[in-house]
């Protein structure tokens, strides 16, 4: 568990999803599946999807143009662009190179990291560190994922869960830092249990399956998330610095709905304390987290000033929490 230094804050925030929706009724007719059942085991309605010539670099530049609009210059003085993706348009050149050419941020650094569904949390530690070490002052920070274009639409054990979308952050140096505690880990042990085959298709000598396509074990996924996350809440409540207000607002990852039940149970976080955003968009790896954040902006329940504990967790395996001044 860390107590943080932080001379960081978010400043700014956006999002975009996809026009297409693929709804469940859609869904039955391409497995064998239904709506009550995907509702019963998921709690996800339908998910966004991706044109066919729309690719996650897309997705996050119309994220930032909506962070744009909702704050005008937001952009002034980035230094920094961060690109959380395990989808990106092509091995290289890079998301962020993308995004950097596309706003023509002329000082501006590009890095993407690969953090699968911790990507988000994984690029605000990042940006903080970067910006409370003085090695920059303002950073872009974007989380995006076309989950659509990796997916086998046979298999029904995942095609019912992902989606695609995109959000983006401004982080800022501040000097009354925003980022209050974090609390991050791994296990690569449980590679096996959620996997895309690349250039190699073996892992620890044992053959990959999916083609290319995602491939995941849900029950031991499950398993792993909903012990490990509210152990990494106890490790961020204990490093909160002394009288600290209580957390105003749980934002985990959302990866299934009825999996957030528990794990908001047991982190202690009631259902009209935690925020989601799987319902209407599926599961969007790094991108959830946002879109989560922004509903519950546009709803009017974040205010500023708020406490957020944002937790992701995901493939690798990884996760990664944060409390967070909003």
């Amino acid at each position: 568990m860390t107590q943080i230094h932080s001379t960081a804050r978010i400043a700014a925030l956006g999002t975009y999803v996809p026009e297409r929706r693929l709804t469940n009724d859609d869904l039955e007719a391409l497995v064998e599946t239904n709506d009550e059942w995907i509702v019963q085991r998921t709690g996800i309605r339908e998910r966004r999807i991706a044109g066919e010539d729309e690719f996650t670099s897309h997705l996050c530049i119309r994220a930032v143009e909506d962070l744009l609009r909702r704050y005008p210059g937001a952009l002034e003085g980035v230094d920094l662009v961060l690109a959380a993706t395990t989808t990106p348009d092509y091995p290289f050149p890079t998301v962020s190179c993308l995004i950097q050419d596309a706003f023509k941020l002329p000082n501006a650094g590009t890095l993407d990291l690969s953090a699968a569904c911790t990507g988000f949390t994984y690029a605000l530690h990042l940006a903080n560190g970067m910006i409370t070490s003085r090695m920059h002052r303002k950073v872009l920070v974007v989380a995006g994922e076309c989950m659509s274009k990796t997916i086998d639409y046979t298999d029904r054990s995942t095609c019912i869960l992902f989606g695609d979308g995109a959000g983006a952050a401004v982080v800022e140096y501040s000097e009354e830092g925003a980022f209050l505690a974090a609390h991050m880990g791994s296990d690569g042990s449980g590679g096996l249990h959620v996997y895309r085959a690349g250039m190699s298709d073996t892992l620890n000598g044992q053959p990959l399956d999916g083609n290319g396509k995602v491939v995941q074990n849900g029950r031991e996924v499950y398993k792993w998330a909903v012990r490990t996350v509210p152990e990494g809440v106890q490790q961020l409540h204990a490093s909160l610095p002394e009288g600290t207000p209580a957390v105003d607002w749980f934002i985990p990852h959302s990866a299934n709905l009825k999996m957030i039940d528990s794990i908001s149970e047991k982190a202690g976080f009631t259902k009209d304390k935690t925020l989601t955003s799987a319902e209407y968009y599926g599961n969007t790896s790094a991108a959830s987290i946002p879109l989560a954040l922004q509903l519950g902006i546009d709803a009017g329940k974040v205010k500023r000033g708020d406490l957020l504990a944002m937790y992701g967790f995901g493939a690798g395996l990884t996760h990664l929490g944060l409390v967070v001044r909003w």
